[in-house]
Formats: C-alpha cells, structure tokens, sequence
C-alpha cells in the first residue's frame, strides 16, 4: 500500500472519534449520571494532552523515526477507544481521552511533519481532505451502532476496531516510513529543503521569532474554521433571520467547500506554487469574513462563508508543507509540532471567545469578529512572507 494512501486512510480514522463524541455524549452522560454540561469538563483534557503531545513530537522524532511513532501511537487510541466502551465512570471516560488526546496529537503531528518531507502540495492536501471525510462517516457508523444497539459502548468498538486495523498497517510499513524516497509530487518540497535559493531562502531574524509568528498563524487560522463551524448557525438564524433548514445547508456547504477546495486547489498548488495559492488563500479569506461582517442582505454572509470554506481548505497543509522555508529543515519537525498544538490551543480558545461575544453583544458579532481574526491572520502570514523572502542562515533556536 502507498504511504501517501496509509496517510489518507490514518486521517480519516483520526476523525472519526473527534466526530462521534458529540452524538454519543447524550446517551454517555445519561449512563454515568453527569449533566450535558459536563462535556465542557471532559473537553480541556483531551485538547491539553493533544497539545502537550504535538509540541513534544519534535523531540520524540528525534529519538525515533516517524514509523515506530505512529505505530505506538496508533496502538495509544486503541486503548483509548477501549477505555471509553468499557469505561466504569465518569472519571474513566477522563482518563481515556487524555489517552486520545496524547496519541492523536503524536498522530497528528508525526503525520504533518512526514508530509512537508516527503509529500507534494497535491498529497498533503489530500490528506488533511480525508478529515472531513472522516468527519462525515464518523456520526453515520455512531447513528448505525445505535440503531442497532441502545449502547453507545459499541460505537467505539467499532471505531477502536477500525484503529486496530491502522495500527497493524503502521506496524507492517513501519520500516518503509523511514527509507522510502519521497512521494511523487514532491518536487518543489525537496527544492525547497535543499536549494540555498531566494525562495527557498530561510529567514534572517531569530527563529524563535518566527516559531512564535507561525505558531500564531495556524492559531488564528484554525480559530477562524472552529469558531465557524461552531457559531454560524447561530449567526444565521438569529442574526440574518434565515430558516434552520437553509442555515443548516449553508453549515453544511461551509464544510464542503473546504473539503472541495483541499481536493481541487493542492494540485493547482503543485503546479502554480504552494506560496501562490497561499497568498490567494489568506486574501480570500479575509474577502469572505469582510463578505460575512458587512451589513446587507443574507444571502451576502451566506456567500462570505462558502467563499471561507473554499479559501481556508489549503491553509494549514501548504503552511505545513512550507515550514522548513521558514525555519530551515533541521528545526522542521519540532516547529510542525508546534504549530499543530498552536492550531489545537485556537480550535479551543477562539470559539470559546466568540461565544462569550455573541452572549453579550448578539450573534451579528460574529461576522466583524471572524473579519479581525482573518485580519490578524493575514498580518501575520504577511510577516512570515517577508522574513522568508530575506535569504540567510537561520540561527540557533
């Protein structure tokens, strides 16, 4: 099998438990005795050990190589998905998501880091795609195990069996994943690991510098995406008056968009250059969130959104992928881990602040707060753009 396939298949798999947790939490909270409210306590552990997993993956890759990580990773959520299905307690279920949390921020990670090496803008963005597909099958095999079962127990053993399967394949290719040549596609990747050109040039300033700048990309990019998928809704029944079933389609369309653009715009990526389309993108996104905050009819926040979804779709795999521009290939590793936990501390941190916005000052607040952060986003990436352009040797983090 293809390692850029595995890569796929693991993205989808890595999905599916994020995807599930908010269908099954009903039945699990009515089990253990625990309010509906109690996710919001379940939830700050799981990010926390993802995050403290992917800032720590640098390290670990350092004392061994992308396969035996994945493969004790992999087999990490295993045990996790079976602590939930035979979890006793409430504080059971706790422990098993931090569990998750350390093996799918590693996953995560450790995935990223080997894409930007060996994968092609086409490949990288397909992989982050298989997200959402994941994302998509995960609440269909929840609603069919309850279907089939009152238990929401099931439900994760089926998915900690799909994981079982993930890790054997990790643990078969193990070896492959440190000695295989570079995927095709992989071009301009390589070129830019190794060519002392202008653009590929690393940048002049303190790398601590641009660690932190990047890091702080990725945490308002992925802020941007959750808070969107959390509040638009929201946003658009009571703030644009449009009926729950068209606000739901447009949610809906806001994902597909994203799934869509990360198919079709990684191959123009690889053709036109990831740091075109990246420049495109980060302008984008700031025209829909300006789409989103203008005062006007509905159907022109409807539009900014859908034009969110699309623009956002090859963000996070082509800054990924453009790391080691930025900070050489010898701190490529360390910096996509934590650029992965900086997207993990925005996906929890920004939506949480957009909600406390909207309760106080109403739901039209979101389209003027999602145009600051893309905004503060694209300042940001401009930077990034200006100190990569300046060719030199990086110093020492």
């Amino acid at each position: 099998m293809p390692l850029v396939v595995l890569a796929c298949l693991a993205y989808v798999s890595m999905a599916l438990p994020d995807s599930v947790l908010g269908i099954a939490w009903p039945s699990m909270s009515a089990d253990f005795h625990q309010p509906l409210g109690a996710l919001g306590l379940l939830l700050p552990f799981g990010i926390g050990a993802a995050v403290l997993s992917s800032a720590m993956t640098g390290r670990i890759l350092t004392r061994m190589h992308i396969g035996q990580m994945l493969s004790a990773s992999t087999v990490l959520s295993v045990v996790a998905l079976l602590g939930y299905s035979l979890a006793p307690s409430f504080w059971s279920v706790v422990a098993a998501t931090v569990v998750l949390g350390l093996a799918s921020g590693a996953v995560d990670s450790g995935l990223n880091a080997y894409a930007a090496r060996r994968f092609g803008a086409r490949h990288i963005t397909w992989m982050h795609a298989c997200y959402g597909l994941g994302a998509t099958l995960g609440p269909v095999a929840v609603a069919g195990a309850l279907s089939f079962s009152p238990q929401w127990r099931w439900a994760y053993v089926v998915i900690a069996s799909v994981q079982l399967l993930l890790a054997c394949a990790f643990l078969r290719t193990g070896r492959l994943w440190a000695d295989r040549p570079n995927e095709p596609g992989a071009t301009e990747a390589r070129t830019c690991a190794t060519a002392p050109t202008r653009g590929c040039g690393r940048p002049a300033g303190s790398r601590r510098y641009v660690v932190a700048l990047s890091a702080a990309v990725f945490a308002f990019h992925i802020g941007i995406e959750a808070g969107i998928g959390l509040w638009a809704y929201v946003f658009l029944t009571t703030g644009r008056g449009l009926s729950p079933a068209t606000a739901g389609m447009v949610v809906s369309g806001f994902w597909a968009a994203m799934f869509l653009g990360r198919l079709v715009l990684g191959p123009v990526a690889e053709r036109a250059g990831a740091a075109r389309v990246l420049a495109c993108s980060v302008a984008g996104i700031v025209g829909g969130a300006a789409m989103t905050a203008l005062p006007g009819p509905a159907v022109l926040a409807l539009a900014g959104l859908l034009v969110l979804g699309l623009t956002a779709a090859p963000v996070f795999p082509l800054l990924t992928l453009t790391t080691a521009e930025r900070v050489g290939q010898d701190r490529a590793d360390r910096t996509i881990g934590f650029q992965v936990a900086a997207s993990q501390i925005g996906a929890a941190v920004l939506p949480a602040g957009l909600g406390l916005l909207i309760q106080h000052v109403g739901a039209t607040a979101l389209g003027p707060a999602l145009l600051t952060l893309a905004l503060c986003m694209a300042t940001g990436y401009g930077l990034l753009v200006r100190l990569t352009a300046s060719a030199g040797k990086p110093i020492a983090l």
